[in-house]
């Protein structure tokens, strides 16, 4: 081959991945500017000033250290709430059950941070965060099993696990690990435990971003990955194949609630101090909104996670300085969703093709038995 032909070769496959990469992100970005210019519609309606709001907003999130961190805070859960539902969806199956695996991951981590006493930081911390991933993927291995081995939907399973994980917690929290008041919640966590912050960076927010380019190693360059990505198109053509479907999916699950495991791990080491019912509410089921934000990448989850994080923290100075309700957000975060979902509705306005590659299957997910 010339030298020139090894050029044109190069520059050829740039462009192709170039176009592919504007291919998985011009949806996403599509329905955030679509949501905004809504969103600016809705403030105007109600008398607010949209450019004020939105200044605030930034702000609020980006406009000092300290906002930044809170920025990276709000992000960490979501970001491992949005890898344990978009690595699940790798194997065609819908984890809507992360909320009940965080609260489980989150509580357990608390109980090792307090019950454990004398150990170093190299041991505690790791140790405890470590323990409510895994506490995370067993509950979430009850799901995985009943559907390997009876056909239980997970969609069900999950969701019927979300409240036995509410009242196991809530009755731990109110009882043999209560502290001492009249507030249900454990005691606060031994100091080597603790995840630190550097300045106003958490270091909860760059293990979850390590975690989600390990998800994607996992995924993409492994055999087992390869094996997960095959059940999740076709179930049948992989066991065919001598792929052993049961098992890929128990451990689909299990890592699938291992990482919303260890987002409640984190909120509990980095964040509360201890497992407190309430502080952790509803962010499993944000993990649902930054998976399909990401349209399921598991590296696409980090800024999904930064912009979702980003809107909660802010919300709080646009509502002071503009005036505006912090429902707002939610009525935004909304229509973004809604945007990604009916993604047929953006493609028209962009006048881009549908390219399965990059999609979210959530067909597979709910058609199969």
């Amino acid at each position: 081959m010339t030298k020139d032909a090894s050029n044109d070769k190069q520059a050829n496959s740039v462009v192709t991945w170039l176009i592919q990469l504007w291919r998985g992100v011009s949806v996403p970005l599509t329905a955030v500017l679509l949501a905004g210019i809504i969103g600016a519609i809705i403030l105007w309606l109600s008398d607010a000033n949209p450019w004020e709001a939105y200044t605030a907003l930034y702000e609020g999130a980006f406009g000092t250290p300290t906002a930044f961190g809170r920025t990276l805070e709000k992000a960490t859960p979501l970001i491992l709430g949005g890898l344990a539902v978009a690595f699940a969806f790798k194997a065609g199956l819908f984890n809507i059950g992360g909320q009940g695996q965080l609260l489980m991951g989150a509580i357990f981590a608390g109980a090792v941070g307090f019950a454990f006493t004398g150990l170093p930081f190299i041991i505690h911390m790791p140790l405890a965060l470590f323990i409510g991933g895994l506490m995370g993927a067993l509950f979430a291995s009850i799901a995985g099993a009943l559907r390997a081995y009876t056909g239980a939907h997970e969609v069900i399973t999950t969701i019927m696990l979300n409240f036995v994980a509410i009242n196991i917690t809530d009755y731990l929290a109110d009882g043999p690990w209560k502290a001492e008041g009249i507030i249900a919640r454990t005691p606060p966590i031994q100091p080597s435990a603790a995840i630190p912050v550097w300045g106003s960076l958490p270091a909860g927010f760059f293990i979850a971003a390590f975690m989600s380019f390990a998800t994607w190693y996992l995924l993409f360059r492994t055999t087992l990955g390869y094996e997960i990505r095959t059940v999740g198109l076709n179930p049948n053509a992989a066991e065919y194949a001598g792929i052993k479907v049961a098992r890929i999916i128990v451990l689909t699950m299990a890592i699938s609630g291992f990482l919303a495991g260890m987002g409640g791990a984190i909120e509990t080491l980095g964040i509360v101090g201890r497992y407190q019912p309430g502080f952790n509410t509803g962010l499993g089921f944000d993990g649902i909104t930054i998976a399909l934000l990401a349209r399921t990448h598991p590296l696409g989850v980090i800024p999904a996670a930064l912009l979702v994080g980003a809107m909660q923290a802010g919300s709080s100075q646009m509502q002071f300085d503009a005036g505006v309700q912090s429902q707002i957000i939610d009525v935004i975060q909304a229509l973004i969703l809604f945007f990604v979902s009916a993604d047929m509705i953006v493609r028209w306005i962009i006048r881009t093709r549908a390219d399965d590659a990059g999609g979210v299957t959530i067909s597979s997910s709910w058609g199969s038995s």
